[in-house]
């Protein structure tokens, strides 16, 4: 008899609130005639109005309390003894959410889409603390109706937000919803786009797998056009993009790019400035560090952003120009202080990678007139630094800049004055006597910007060295082994690597380069063959065209060469990458994940089985994920322990390891750092030592004990 009082009372609200809406408008029919008159004129939908249930295509205002009854009613289906009825009305069962599924998908009825919206909430909030909020009707729920929620949510909701406010069902810009935000449908529905958009914002910054992130964000993008009319919104979904795109793993770098670019090619001007500051911040901040593992990570970052710059150039070239001007700021403090700090600024990986990220786009954006005119001051920043401290321990950043600055001249075709910066190098007394510190270890020049002073006097830097600027300085040439005056421009670099033949101790550098100056002179007799039956002067638009089509087919000698320089130089890279650190070896494979990635019909097809099995976990948000994280604590310690038990040779090895990060770490610091690592690794060797004796000198405590007890 409860149930059906319960019943009745919640089915007699509405004829209820009809009967006094009706009396309310005859008294005012009463008090005020021509008022009423005036609404019958001007507000009919203020006099009418129906209590019945409505589908999705009905234009009518919906009612809030629909839903809330059709939720009380479902829930007082269910067989439940009297005492237990307070706690049920918190429940969330399965029941209820494929009942509000299948009156969905079949019968199109609106409070069935409040009622799933209001569990949504319920989920994407749950274990939140609510306090004594009236409003949060579901406390309980399991994880498989979590995951049930999630993924009907997630795959159906644009389809019915799209078909409510009468959209395509895929696309759309800023203009669209600009229009659409003066209509009738807007003002019935854009609550529930809102709690789309908010909630799922909600649930995406707690979750902590990569694969759930991946797949709602995947599905958010189809609904990131309606962010146009939240812009508190949009600046969040910014925020959490950039997180997620700087620190992902797996896809999920991929997948938060696809999403930011979608948001900037939809949305316009409302999100470029904010997505070109974040997204070069973002960048800024993931690369402090290299090594050999991140190399792969760094340049993966630096084509998403140079790929982000393409949506609108005009307005990055505006943002690249205030970021260069910086780094020329910067350079320019270190010129006129002169300091260690003011060095330091300069001569650390932030910087340099900065550097590298602007001439990846100059070299991409060459031919637009947008993007052209940066070329020159940054040019000019890279020939600074180079300059800024010539010694020969900053012998790996010179060489990175020149191979920036031979980058730039190949994409836009004008001549850098590089080989002066190369000759000088091989002026140096370092590279001229024969090494004293021994062979020592193979140097990546990739992830060194400052050589330690052991380190300088082994031959395998020497050798890293002197075949860095043999290919640099032929990439150079090659350049210009078409151009009407190659024979002057490479008499200088000729005459400066005979001297260094002469002056050098070593053989097989002396080896290296008569090579190179046999292949200038070819280049040579090659071109200037061609000058002899020229007409046109040096300063004739003409000498453009010169040795034009052997150009395009690459057969001057110097070419040739360069071409069998760049296949050993990739051989080199890839045994460096090989014999480095193996952490982290299959999460810097980004660029495979771009050709992995489905397109949008494609994805569509495939999008519910992939959201099968990405909510398939027992994962809560909230109180019930930090409850598992105990037991996975527990597991940890047992495989630390395990691997305790192997060995002193493989926790040497580990050490080794580190000792290779923190080299890296510490290559752009004071030997005197270094010196100080290397006596506490000593002091770690010695307690290492210094426990072993103590366990063996309490052996013998133990048996004179059970020698007494005898």
């Amino acid at each position: 008899m409860g149930e059906k009082g319960k019943k009745s009372k919640t089915m007699s609200k509405s004829p209820s609130a009809a009967k006094e809406h009706k009396e309310q408008l005859e008294r005012l029919q009463k008090k005020d005639p021509e008022f009423y008159q005036y609404l019958q004129q001007y507000g009919k939908d203020l006099l009418t109005f129906d209590d019945e249930d409505e589908d999705f295509d009905d234009d009518a205002e919906v009612d809030m309390e629909d839903a809330e009854t059709q939720l009380d009613d479902e829930t007082y289906q269910h067989d439940i003894p009297e005492e237990e009825e307070k706690p049920s009305k918190n429940v969330l069962t399965t029941e209820m959410v494929n009942s509000w599924c299948k009156s969905i998908r079949e019968d199109e009825k609106l409070s069935a889409v409040h009622s799933l919206m209001k569990a949504f909430r319920t989920a994407c909030h749950y274990g939140d603390d609510t306090g004594t909020d009236s409003s949060a009707k579901f406390a309980v729920m399991s994880s498989s109706v979590f995951n049930k929620i999630m993924l009907f949510t997630l795959s159906e909701m644009d389809r019915i937000l799209r078909k409510l406010l009468k959209l395509p069902a895929s696309g759309g810009k800023k203009e669209t919803i600009i229009e659409l935000m003066n209509t009738k449908q807007w003002k019935n529905y854009n609550h529930l786009v809102k709690s789309y958009l908010g909630n799922a914002l909600h649930v995406l910054n707690q979750m902590t797998d990569t694969k759930m992130i991946s797949f709602t964000l995947r599905r958010l993008q189809y609904s990131s056009v309606f962010l146009a009319a939240f812009p508190s919104l949009l600046r969040k979904y910014i925020k959490a993009a950039l997180h997620f795109w700087g620190t992902g793993g797996d896809a999920l770098p991929v997948v938060s790019f696809l999403f930011l670019r979608d948001l900037c090619v939809r949305l316009g001007s409302d999100c470029l400035d904010e997505c070109f500051r974040g997204i070069y911040k973002a960048y800024v901040l993931n690369c402090h560090f290299v090594n050999a593992s991140k190399l792969q990570h760094i340049q993966f970052l630096a084509n998403c952003v140079i790929e982000l710059i393409r949506v609108d150039l005009p307005t990055a070239y505006q943002h690249a120009f205030v970021f260069i001007r910086q780094l020329a700021m910067l350079l320019r403090d270190a010129l006129s202080m002169k300091t260690k700090e003011a060095y330091r600024k300069v001569y650390e990986w932030k910087f340099i990678n900065c550097l590298e990220l602007w001439t990846g786009a100059i070299c991409t954006y060459s031919s637009e007139a947008d993007f052209r005119p940066l070329a020159y001051p940054l040019t000019q920043i890279i020939s600074g630094v180079a300059r800024l401290v010539p010694t020969a321990r900053y012998f790996p950043l010179r060489l990175r800049c020149v191979k920036m600055l031979n980058r730039i001249s190949a994409a836009t075709g004008t001549f850098i004055p590089v080989s002066m910066l190369l000759l000088d190098m091989l002026e140096m007394k370092e590279l001229n006597r024969p090494p004293a510190g021994g062979v020592g270890k193979a140097v990546d020049l990739r992830t060194t910007l400052k050589a330690s002073k052991p380190i300088l006097k082994t031959r395998a830097f020497q050798e890293a060295c002197v075949i860095s600027v043999v290919e640099e300085l032929a990439e150079h040439l090659a350049q210009w082994s078409y151009s009407v005056a190659f024979f002057e421009l490479s008499f200088i670099p000729a005459v400066r690597l005979r001297s260094f033949c002469k002056c050098t101790k070593v053989e097989r550098f002396r080896k290296e380069m008569r090579h190179l100056i046999r292949k200038i002179e070819a280049n040579d007799k090659f071109t200037n063959e061609r000058r002899a039956s020229v007409t046109f002067l040096p300063n004739d638009n003409a000498a453009t065209s010169f040795l034009e089509d052997e150009k395009k087919m690459g057969t001057s000698p110097l070419s040739q060469y360069v071409t069998t320089l760049r296949q050993r130089a990739q051989q080199r890279n890839d045994s460096m990458m090989e014999s480095s650190v193996v952490v982290g070896e299959k999460s810097a494979v980004f660029g495979k994940k771009l050709d992995q990635i489905p397109d949008s019909d494609e994805e569509d097809d495939i999008r519910n089985d992939g959201g099968a099995s990405v909510f398939s976990s027992s994962w809560l948000p909230g109180g019930d994920s930090r409850a598992n994280l105990p037991k996975e604590e527990e597991k940890k310690k047992k495989k630390k322990k395990k691997k305790k038990k192997k060995g002193m040779e493989q926790d040497e090895r580990v050490g080794d390891d580190e000792d290779v990060v923190e080299d890296l770490v510490l290559s752009s610091d004071e030997d005197d750092e270094d010196e100080e690592d290397t006596a506490e690794e000593d002091g770690n060797e010695e307690q290492l030592g210094g426990s072993k004796q103590q366990n063996k000198k309490q052996k013998p405590k133990n048996l004179s004990n059970k020698n007494k007890n005898r």
